[in-house]
């Protein structure tokens, strides 16, 4: 059995990290037996050359190795491609065919992005695996194949099954054992190394020197998180390689091909700002705790403008909220004319539609409402001014509020 050494040279894989290392030596460890494979990490990691290694080293390395990107072939013909169709069997079926499990009988198969398959084919793909067996699309006939499945997934697998987008008893056939490959931000060491290697690759590609990093454009290399990894990493090489005239890059010229290089500093996490709210649910029922108070308090100043119409004692009552609806003018006689109220009536028999304003509202929204006034008046020290102001309601209707809720 060939080294971990000669096995990177084969297959071009560069780097000494620790966790490298490691998945490798896995690879060679399960290549000779028949059991699944799950190959799981970031895209761009290189997740591609793990099933490759297990074919080579494998009993199979003479029979056919096929690679399926899942991700990429519709949902209406996955189950076609992957395990063939009858003629007539749908629209456009011509003739019949072959699927990827019949063609690469006594080989192996590798299946990409295996977290997008869909449901119904993960059910045909667990036959596959509990017994060999499958179904071509429009026929009733149990077909045997023998193959080898690796698979290779960036999606959170775990999650995937709580969310049910994923058959648990499928991911337990199928990582029966699971190779991890580390991101790149993991892989300090090799990132550098990585990149001269693609720069020599892309020098001799495009028949000019190759670029070279200073010692400060080194350092914002090994700074940068790689979101997209390896394949981030080679496509950086290639953008300098071609584009920069100096073969010299500094650490400005580097950062420019960076995309949010200065956004990768630690997020801090735990801080929150005075009016912070621990989700977007916690605002949205805000804002409709604000709407809810102002529209009730409009009805209560209308109707007390109905029955006394005194400006003046209305504007000192209620100023928080007329502030908000007229800013620094002051309510004018012409503003209740518009209106149409008569200021002067203290009949409310005269005006058929006034309605008695009631509290309509769930006990989840009224809970919620409860909550938000207690933390607003502990933050503020009982000072129900300072939590009115906060809550974007008037004192008055603050006040109504602790003693309706008993706070």
């Amino acid at each position: 059995m060939e080294n971990l050494q000669a096995i990177k040279q084969r297959f071009g894989i560069i780097g000494n990290d620790v966790q490298l290392n490691r998945a490798l030596e896995k690879a060679v460890r399960v290549a000779p037996t028949d059991i699944s494979v799950l190959v799981t990490g970031e895209s761009g990691v290189g997740k591609e050359n793990i099933p490759k290694i297990i074919h080579s080293l494998s009993h199979r390395k003479h029979a056919k190795y096929i690679a399926v990107n899942c991700g990429a072939i519709p949902e209406g013909t996955i189950d076609s491609e992957l395990f063939g169709h009858e003629k007539g069997s749908f629209t456009g079926a011509t003739q019949d065919r072959k699927g990827y499990f019949e063609v690469a009988d006594g080989g192996t198969i590798f299946l990409d992005e295996v977290g997008e398959l869909p449901l119904t084919t993960q059910v045909r793909l667990l036959r596959v695996l509990e017994n060999g067996e499958f179904i071509k699309v429009g026929s009733s006939k149990t077909q045997k194949t023998n193959v080898r499945i690796v698979a290779a997934t960036n999606v959170n697998m775990q999650e995937a099954i709580q969310k049910e987008r994923f058959r648990e008893d499928l991911y337990y056939r199928l990582s029966t054992v699971e190779i991890s490959l580390p991101p790149l931000r993991e892989r300090n060491e090799d990132i550098h190394l990585l990149f001269r290697k693609f720069a020599s690759d892309f020098a001799q590609k495009y028949r000019m020197p190759s670029i070279r990093l200073e010692e400060t454009a080194i350092k914002v290399l090994l700074n940068y998180r790689f979101p997209g990894n390896i394949r981030q990493l080679k496509n950086l090489a290639e953008q300098i390689s071609v584009i920069e005239e100096s073969r010299t890059i500094t650490a400005d010229k580097l950062q420019q091909y960076l995309p949010n290089a200065s956004g990768n500093l630690p997020a801090i996490i735990g801080g929150k700002k005075d009016n912070d709210f621990s989700s977007e649910r916690d605002i949205m029922y805000k804002i409709l705790f604000d709407m809810r108070n102002d529209i009730n308090d409009l009805k209560k100043l209308t109707l007390d403008l109905m029955k006394n119409g005194s400006v003046e004692e209305l504007e000192e009552e209620n100023h928080d909220l007329l502030q908000k609806i007229y800013g620094d003018q002051k309510l004018k006689d012409h503003d209740i004319e518009v209106l149409n109220i008569p200021q002067n009536s203290s009949k409310e028999k005269d005006y058929d539609f006034i309605e008695t304003i009631e509290e309509d509202e769930s006990l989840s929204l009224q809970d919620k409402e409860i909550e938000m006034i207690k933390k607003s008046l502990e933050k503020n020290n009982n000072k129900r001014k300072l939590a009115a102001k906060e809550l974007g309601i008037s004192e008055r209707t603050l006040y109504r509020k602790i003693k309706q809720y008993d706070l």
